[in-house]
């Protein structure tokens, strides 16, 4: 490895899927992070160092910081889903969790779970990316002013440099500006009070760069192998340039911070790169007469292990079907499509869903984050460990989830149903991914803003409005029912449907019709299912399923 060639980036998913979409609280701000650091340190005996568990967590958060119980849980359990674990180990802890009697039952194991302080530290910081600046909201500026941050492809239109979280020259600025403060917050607490002063002459341990190695990655290789932060500070090499010292085993603070500085660069394999140097691929077909074109781009073949994304903009009036090895454990980003049919049948890792309308979304099931914004008569089917939802209007959603949606702001018409479909390889995919049927708490929402507790923001779907949605494709697989069946009063509203379709054909069967009538009968109905095809947009759906040369198994591939 060559020294000299060190690359070091913001990792995407801490700030793609860690870093919630809404602004922070004020306690979560430097000042009182810097309370919270030397408060854990200095409990260590009591479950708040090196691992922090949740009893103590509520208590610094109700207790210390005045976050309401519900949103404290959150972060926690934000940060925990951000830990890699194996797909075993989260089917484990689901059936653990949903074979629970009581709340009771719910809080001791609760209480048993802990997770990482210092990287928890560095979690709850970087909440200030969503921060709402009153200069920005008063003159549409950033400051530091974002005109000397390198330009970015522009694939997806002006709102990327509105989505913080999946801007990667964002990420890239954000710990420009911040990494003394991220630095700080990880000294030991001796050290932490010296730095009030001055962090000249401060040390680090290599635990804190071990957990600084939560959001910093990088490669010294020509193979462009990734290798945690720790990795590449530690090499013998690079000791002297990353400030790590023999004797006591520790790195300078200053030597560190300067190391990084220099090193830092915009993740190569984030957005950016993948809508520039990306493969862009043909899964849509231009529609003739438009003036849109769709556009389609993956990273899947030039990246490590970890660093998928296909972004897919401008899907227009087409219906899209792909299960593909190039999906698997990819963050996918749609965006701008409108009256389009999209199905991504695949085991995804994030999926965020932005300024779509009048389109139809049936997703493989999503292990971290479905986030979808700025929306309008949007429908979205999906098995996902989060849903969250803002900037919506009129959207439906059709989810298994195993976490509380999240409502965020200005939304309006939202709908929560229960999933509704099923195709040959979703159990599979559930298993790939750690996601099972119980808990599901697609019905309990978590409301992050008081206007979306009205009855206008959001409802549950009335059982007269329920119908079971089919996915027109062939596949292998053995998946044969909607995985965890369906609330007894949506299964009960669908048997007499049921009951009374047969009763309709039993009338017309008795009715004596002539050949004569039955014909124009038939014509009748005929006409009235064409209008009904056309007037819910799905005659287009029907005609884009119609393939070029193939039959219906247009899916695989």
């Amino acid at each position: 490895m060559d020294p000299l060639n060190v690359q070091l980036w913001p990792k995407t998913e801490p700030f793609l899927v860690g870093a919630l979409q809404l602004p922070p609280p004020s306690k979560l701000s430097l000042h009182y992070l810097r309370k919270m650091s030397t408060y854990v340190r200095t409990r260590a005996s009591e479950g708040c160092y090196p691992r922090l568990y949740w009893p103590m967590w509520r208590h610094i958060a109700c207790g210390k910081l005045q976050l309401a119980e519900d949103l404290a849980w959150l972060y926690f359990q934000v940060f925990d889903s951000l830990v890699e674990r194996s797909a075993e180990e989260r089917l484990e802890w689901a059936e653990t969790v949903s074979s629970c009697k009581s709340s009771e039952e719910q809080d001791k194991i609760r209480n048993k779970l802990s997770v990482d302080t210092l990287q928890f530290l560095l979690f709850l910081y970087i909440q200030q990316l969503n921060k709402v600046s009153l200069r920005t909201s008063l003159i549409g500026e950033e400051w530091p002013s974002p005109r000397a941050r390198p330009s970015s492809p522009d694939f997806v239109g002006k709102s990327r440099s509105h989505d913080k979280n999946w801007d990667d020259y964002n990420h890239f600025t954000f710990m420009q500006h911040h990494l003394s403060d991220l630095l700080e917050l990880l000294l030991d607490t001796d050290q932490l009070t010296a730095s009030s002063h001055s962090t000249h002459c401060s040390l680090l341990s290599v635990d804190a760069v071990k957990a600084l190695s939560f959001l910093i990655e990088g490669t010294a290789e020509s193979n462009q192998k990734v290798h945690q932060l720790k990795d590449l500070a530690l090499w013998q090499p690079l000791q002297a340039k990353s400030g790590y010292s023999k004797t006591s085993k520790s790195f300078f603070f200053q030597k560190l911070q300067s190391w990084i500085r220099d090193c830092l660069v915009v993740n190569p394999f984030g957005i950016s790169a993948c809508i520039k140097s990306g493969k862009k691929l043909a899964w849509a077909l231009q529609v003739e007469g438009t003036t849109k074109r769709a556009k389609v781009a993956c990273n899947a073949y030039m990246v490590p292990e970890g660093h998928r994304m296909v972004v897919m903009s401008q899907i227009y009036r087409q219906t899209l079907a792909k299960s593909s090895e190039t999906l698997v454990g990819a963050h996918v980003k749609i965006h701008r499509c409108n009256e389009s049919f999209i199905y991504l049948l695949s085991p995804l890792r994030s999926v965020t869903i932005e300024k779509c309308r009048n389109s139809t979304f049936v997703l493989g099931p999503v292990q971290t984050t479905l986030h979808v914004k700025d929306c309008d008569n949007v429908k979205t089917i999906a098995v996902c460990h989060r849903l969250s939802i803002s900037s919506t209007v009129n959207c439906t959603f059709h989810i298994i989830t195993a976490t509380r949606p999240l409502i965020l702001t200005a939304n309006k018409g939202i709908i929560l149903s229960p999933f509704h479909t099923h195709y040959p390889m979703l159990e599979d995919h559930m298993a790939h991914t750690g996601l099972a049927t119980v808990p599901n708490y697609w019905d309990k929402p978590m409301c992050m803003h008081p206007e979306n507790s009205e009855t206008s923001s959001w409802r549950v779907i009335s059982p007269h409005d329920f119908y079971i949605y089919v996915i027109p494709f062939e596949m292998e697989g053995d998946t044969t029912e909607i995985p965890g069946g369906l609330p007894a009063i949506y299964q009960k509203a669908l048997a007499q449907r049921e009951q009374r379709i047969h009763a309709w054909q039993k009338t017309v069967k008795d009715a004596g019709l002539t050949r004569d009538q039955r014909k124009q009968f038939q014509a009748l109905v005929e006409l009235k299912f064409n209008e009904w095809l056309i007037k819910t947009g799905n005659r287009q759906q029907l005609d884009s399923l119609v393939p070029p040369a193939a039959g219906s198994k247009q899916v695989a591939g």
